[in-house]
């Protein structure tokens, strides 16, 4: 019997994404029990047998609905039944931190998987975002103004984390666990139009599709693979440009890199802009606070064309002084 497209299609990515691996490597799936999550692990289970490549299923509970210690167990249930080695569980407290609750219940998610995945050796996490969750993710962005680097989307890798679907239709992890007869849950999350994402994929996408044609979703996804290669080239040239740019002039209050106003004038503003974002991070501004009105306001004093202190997200303040861009902590 011929492989059904949609589990074939599922493997592809997973197979492409195990391909660096060899006998006795791990890798921790991320699971939720939704449907791109149980396909995922399904094609990594099947996908890693030939290299001996082993498998961690991995859940996280946020504990943000009732039953969610109940879910995770049934996940733990299913993943053992799909045939991983092993299986993981932990529940996370959601600590909104000034952030939205997506962005608290995403970054305590990654903390215990970083966690898992030290504890297993891991050499990748996998996790299940699909060509519709890219497209989602390039839309938000627009909408939001968030330049190059939100239309870029997500990476389909970074650190130890890979996205092995981003060229998988939402539409065939669905239907590769019919085919497989894979029972998944549908989180009520993800249908609440009270998250902005949710009203994008519900109402604003069906309406591109309608008035635009099929393949919206798709061609948003290209559109941030290539987006996504002009921001790295310019986030390389950044980090070169501070590399080269940082100046070791003394300064007990100061943190981070001191920066010669003159040098960064004559840098592109394209490249200035990255720099100067880069030198706010490693001063200790906050990376999900750090907005472009911030990156806008220290080129403005770079230049001059405005005098004083500017305040950073992260308690940090960048100032002027003796002809370099300085950073302390506020």
């Amino acid at each position: 019997m011929a492989l059904h497209p949609s589990v074939a299609a599922v493997r592809l990515g997973v197979r492409r994404s195990l391909a660096d691996l060899g006998a006795g490597d791990a890798v921790l799936v991320a699971c939720s029990g939704g449907p791109d999550s149980l396909a995922l692990l399904a094609a990594t289970v099947f996908e890693a047998r030939r290299p001996g490549v082993r498998v961690v299923g991995a859940t996280v509970d946020h504990g943000l609905q009732d039953g969610s210690a109940e879910q995770a167990a049934r996940v733990v249930g299913q993943m053992a039944g799909l045939g991983v080695d092993e299986t993981v569980a932990a529940r996370v407290e959601v600590d909104a931190g000034g952030l939205g609750p997506e962005a608290a219940a995403r970054r305590a998610r990654y903390a215990v998987l970083d966690q898992m995945a030290d504890h297993f050796g891991a050499a990748q996490v996998l996790l299940g975002h699909t060509r519709d969750d890219q497209a989602e993710t390039v839309l938000l962005g627009l909408a939001r103004g968030s330049g190059g680097r939100s239309l870029a989307g997500m990476r389909r890798g970074f650190d130890r984390y890979r996205r092995p679907l981003l060229d998988v239709a939402r539409d065939d992890t669905v239907t590769a666990c019919q085919v497989e007869g894979i029972e998944f849950w549908d989180d009520p999350h993800n249908s609440d139009p009270g998250y902005t994402r949710v009203r994008v994929r519900q109402r604003v996408l069906p309406v591109l599709e309608a008035e635009l044609g099929p393949g919206v979703a798709a061609t948003l996804a290209r559109t941030a693979d290539q987006v996504r290669d002009d921001v790295d080239a310019l986030d390389a040239l950044a980090a070169a440009a501070l590399a080269a740019l940082r100046t070791d002039v003394p300064d007990p209050s100061g943190r981070g890199p001191a920066l010669p106003l003159a040098g960064l004038a004559e840098q592109h503003r394209a490249i200035a802009s990255r720099v100067l974002r880069l030198a706010a991070l490693e001063a200790g501004a906050r990376d999900a606070e750090l907005f472009h009105v911030h990156v806008a306001a220290l080129l403005d004093l770079v230049a001059g064309t405005i005098s004083g202190e500017i305040q950073l997200p992260g308690s940090v303040t960048a100032h002027r002084d003796a002809g370099h861009l300085r950073f302390r902590s506020t």
